[in-house]
């Protein structure tokens, strides 16, 4: 058995607090938690699934959804604004960059929605702080959980199955907590160790059992219920990979393998995936060439791409796109941007209220000027756990007012 925690914030976890958790390691696949696990929910289909991608790195929103009525934002990049004649579906301020064209069929349908001017309450420009307090979502608390991981532990389902992070890795901070969960680098990995064609007696698996089903103690607890997911697991195995319809890149390829999960049924209702490279502070490029030309695209084709292999079950799922903070409003020297504030999320799918959405407080011109927060992140997070699964905002978000946004419905 091993586990993955990553960066400083987990060093500190002692042997003791591991094997008091639920910790257990099959092929490719964590299961993590500290409470009682059960799998009886495991098969029972998920009414509402919640896809979170992080664009890690800071994406530049600004870039993304250009606000091209600001004339600060031309202004302040001369040589990086995206021309007002290239953006589309403009309204009357703002306009997507051109490479998210494969996006346009979820917007002109009303599925596909942008909140401008959304962020942490205060600035944090350290990546990992920032992500961190982004996932937590929880100012001030000093309790290792994430707000998906409070999120499942609204209902009365102890399945590890409830959530799941696709990609290599360890367990987002969203997702950490009490509740069990799942991590795995790809659906083929999720299996027992040795349990496969060549053990033709099943004599590997019977091992294992024979080792743990007797085991009272937490760790053995663990085992059990990890033999369990992995059964409960197999019908996402089995379901077809339609990954050639997707973009050859990371993301495309974590987000087929989300799409099988749904397809699956087997009661995941939140999954995390990553797409990494978006801290362009060189080189992010003007509308004709770099990086976030080919991270924007990226992006639309694998978000474009996995609706389309959704069919009819895209009418359960929504997907929030968010990052751990913006980039500065003015340009640098080498056709990038430095850390900055304010940010734009990204939402599609189920119960999206299409459109752009934003409380604008204009940009300054200020050489080290950001982008101000007008919207907290968890006001839209709030209105996607309330209108999807009717849960607790008070409970997935503690001592948070929230402001109404109206992207849900």
């Amino acid at each position: 058995m091993t586990t993955s925690p990553c960066c400083s914030e987990y060093a500190a976890l002692s042997r003791r607090g591991l094997l008091t958790g639920a910790v257990a390691l099959a092929g490719a696949t964590t299961v993590l938690g500290s409470a009682v696990v059960t799998t009886s929910a495991a098969t029972t289909p998920a009414s509402s699934v919640l896809v979170v991608v992080s664009l890690r790195g800071a994406a530049d929103g600004l870039s993304l959804v250009v606000p091209h009525a600001d004339p600060v934002y031309y202004t302040a990049r001369p040589r990086i604004a995206i021309p007002s004649d290239r953006l589309l579906v403009k309204d009357g301020m703002f306009g997507l960059h051109p490479e998210l064209a494969p996006l346009l069929p979820l917007w002109n349908a009303g599925r596909l929605a942008t909140v401008h001017a959304t962020g942490l309450p205060a600035p944090n420009r350290s990546h990992f702080s920032a992500m961190e307090e982004v996932e937590d979502a929880n100012p001030g608390s000093s309790v290792r959980e994430g707000w998906l991981n409070r999120l499942i532990g609204t209902d009365a389902s102890r399945s590890p199955l409830q959530g799941l992070n696709m990609g290599e890795g360890t367990i987002p901070t969203s997702l950490f907590g009490a509740q069990p969960v799942m991590s795995a680098g790809d659906i083929d990995g999720v299996w027992i160790p040795g349990d496969d064609q060549w053990d033709a007696t099943g004599g590997r698996r019977a091992s294992l059992h024979r080792m743990w089903d007797g085991n009272a103690s937490p760790l053995g607890r663990a085992m059990q219920s990890t033999f369990d997911a992995v059964d409960d697991f197999n019908p996402v195995r089995s379901t077809p990979d339609h990954a050639d319809t997707y973009p050859r890149s990371d993301l495309g390829r974590a987000l087929a393998e989300v799409a099988r999960v749904i397809r699956g049924d087997v009661g995941v209702e939140v999954i995390t995936v990553d797409q990494g490279n978006w801290d362009m502070h060189a080189d992010l490029g003007t509308v004709e060439w770099g990086r976030m030309n080919r991270n924007a695209a990226d992006f639309a084709g694998s978000l474009a791409a996995f609706f389309d292999d959704l069919g009819a079950l895209a009418g359960k799922v929504t997907v929030v796109c968010l990052s751990e903070f913006g980039r500065r409003v003015a340009e640098n020297a080498n056709y990038g941007l430095d850390h900055g504030y304010g940010n734009v999320m990204f939402l599609a799918g189920a119960g999206v209220v299409g459109g752009y959405h934003a409380q604008w407080p204009g940009l300054s011109g200020d050489l080290d000027s950001d982008l101000t927060v007008t919207t907290d992140y968890r006001s839209v997070l709030a209105e996607v756990v309330e209108a999807r699964f009717a849960a607790s905002t008070s409970t997935v978000f503690p001592g948070f007012v929230r402001s109404r946004v109206g992207v849900m419905s």
